[in-house]
């Protein structure tokens, strides 16, 4: 193929590709107003991200978000869409500004809060509870809070009663079952401290 041809056909995929970022980004804020979802300015959905919020319950978004869905939106590979979900009534799930979701499930039967400038690396998941209630080996839901400038690696688990300190980096395929403190690298499964980090 010659290079002119390559040129045009490289720039009708990119022109493509803003096209429907917009038209995401149109849809999603008037599916915002329409299920009282508290969507800031500026976010971007690549793919369509799947929202299940629970009437009476909260979801509030900050400002410059991106949700990565299509599984080629992120070259690490993604292997499902975001799903934001909210469980029982009066669950509350609140995202800071400047966060990055790939293939990432978020869902909440209590309350989860993720700071700003938190990265979720593809295929994370995180959850405040057991996902079938209606089994009685299930407990409690119990809140998650995760701090700012938090990096969570490809396919990180976070359960139910964890909170993330500042700054802290989560290792890829690792499952965070306990607190981990601020500036400090973990991985594992469990997931433990390796070393602490000089943040300034």
């Amino acid at each position: 193929m010659k290079r002119g041809a390559r040129e045009l056909i490289y720039s009708l995929q990119q022109r493509r590709s803003i096209l429907f970022l917009f038209l995401y980004k149109c849809y999603y804020r008037l599916y915002a107003k329409t299920y009282g979802i508290k969507l800031g300015e500026n976010s971007s959905f690549y793919g369509l991200t799947k929202f299940s919020i629970i009437k009476n319950s909260v979801l509030i978004i900050g400002n410059n978000c991106s949700f990565r869905s299509k599984h080629t939106s992120n070259l690490i590979g993604i292997n499902r869409p975001c799903i934001i979900s909210t469980h029982t009534v009066n669950s509350i799930i609140e995202i800071g500004d400047n966060c990055g979701f790939s293939g990432t499930v978020i869902g909440a039967s209590a309350h989860i809060k993720i700071g700003n400038n938190v990265k979720c690396g593809a295929n994370t998941l995180i959850t405040d509870f057991d996902w079938h209630p209606e089994d009685v080996r299930s407990g409690t839901p119990k809140p998650i809070n995760i701090g700012d400038n938090v990096w969570l690696g490809l396919n990180v688990v976070v359960l139910k009663g964890v909170t993330i300190g500042d700054n802290t980096l989560v290792g890829a395929n690792s499952l965070v079952l306990n607190d981990l403190p601020a500036n400090a690298i973990a991985a594992g499964n469990p997931c433990k401290v390796i070393k602490e980090i000089n943040c300034v």
